[in-house]
């Protein structure tokens, strides 16, 4: 049975030597394209983005965060998603109306799209002085491949990555998901074998969530049956935007600017990036805006 609901489960497989996460997010991704009016290129570019970055979130702990940017030389320009640790995701692209043919195998070009050369950058806010960063260069732009490449080079943590976004031919998201399986030190030549078989004889993605596999269906078609699931997390889209937000940056443009956008302008229109909500100001709320930006009296 599909669930509704996105979520995500992880966990350990083969006696704690592989550390599994897969997950669901149709709705997820479906949310963006919806708010970003993305073509179906652009929808599976930034799906599976957004599909390990809910992945990469539920890594982290407590209020951490972290922000992947894929700048590749195609078409769609930058993409970028935030993920944190309690399963919330939001994420945009430069340009949401790249639509290229199908590539040579039928399938979406992410990888003409996202462009073959270019990087990947993990920037992770683990509340200490500065983040980390991690940066790889893109290998492939298909995206599996590339976050394959950058946990086995950035993070020493050799791993396979899966990520689908499969669409309807009105462009409507139909299943999106993935999973990413983690070799964990102690691994035998024999068991990698093993696992790389698995790998190669793996059905896609797309076509397994299609027929209703969940989740942690998807985990036993790549490790088997011995997989030992710690815990489930509900994946949401969610954005940090909000109209105090938007006052706080417009007070911090100062008194100067703000008095001259009233004068040409009389409001001010501000979109977020992330999820395209639109917030207007009319003149009387930019007027007690520019009251609090302007210098206090030093007494």
């Amino acid at each position: 049975m599909k669930r509704k609901q996105d979520y995500l489960v992880r966990g350990t497989a083969w006696n704690g030597k592989l550390r599994v996460f897969a997950v669901q997010t149709t709705e997820l991704v479906e949310e963006m394209r919806r708010r970003h009016n993305t073509l179906p290129t652009t929808t599976a570019a930034l799906g599976r983005t957004a599909t390990a970055g809910a992945m990469m979130g539920a890594m982290l702990k407590g209020n951490e965060k972290l922000t992947i940017q894929v700048k590749g030389d195609g078409p769609v320009g930058q993409i970028v998603v935030d993920a944190n640790a309690n399963g919330e995701v939001r994420g945009y692209v430069d340009d949401p109306q790249v639509q290229l043919p199908s590539n040579a195998l039928g399938k979406l070009d992410v990888a003409g799209a996202v462009g073959r050369t270019g990087y990947i950058h993990i920037i992770k806010d683990l509340g200490l002085k500065e983040p980390y960063r991690g940066s790889t260069p893109i290998v492939s732009g298909e995206l599996a491949e590339d976050f394959t490449y950058y946990f086995a080079t950035s993070e020493q943590t050799p791993s396979v990555v899966g990520l689908s976004v499969l669409v309807d031919e009105y462009g409507q998201v139909i299943t999106a998901g993935g999973f990413i399986v983690q070799v964990m030190p102690g691994m035998t030549d024999d068991e990698v074998t093993r696992l790389e078989t698995a790998i190669a004889e793996l059905p896609p993605i797309s076509a397994l969530m299609e027929r209703g596999e969940t989740p942690e269906g998807l985990l036993r078609w790549v490790v088997g049956e011995d997989v030992q699931l710690m815990d489930e997390l509900a994946i949401v889209f969610k954005c940090q935007c909000s109209q105090e937000r938007v006052e706080r940056t417009l007070i911090s443009m100062g008194a100067q600017e703000l008095k001259q956008i009233i004068e040409d302008d009389g409001q001010a229109e501000v979109e977020c990036h992330f999820c395209n909500e639109k917030y207007v100001f009319d003149r009387p709320q930019l007027e007690m805006l520019l009251e609090q930006a302007k210098p206090k009296p030093m007494h």
